[in-house]
């Protein structure tokens, strides 16, 4: 199984907001992260995709890797 691939903007740390990755071989654009927070092993952020799908992407420090966990559809927002 490939590497995930998460490209991320990178200011003062790296990685400091993903913008997209790849998941089972589609690019999926990053829309809005909902939530970041660290760890002992690194960075977490849970992310929703334009289509309303969400991830939590965990990147860990110690092997520069990331881990990709698909969480379903984002809930309906109300109009």
């Amino acid at each position: 199984m490939d590497e995930p691939a998460v490209e991320c903007y990178a200011g003062v740390r790296h990685p400091e907001r993903p913008r997209a990755f790849t998941w089972h071989g589609e690019r999926l654009r990053v829309e809005q992260v909902e939530r970041e927070w660290r760890t002992p092993e690194g960075l977490v952020f849970r992310i929703r995709t334009p289509d309303g799908r969400r991830f939590t992407l965990s990147y860990r420090e110690a092997d520069t890797a990331w881990q990709i966990e698909a969480l379903g559809r984002a809930r309906p927002q109300p109009k």
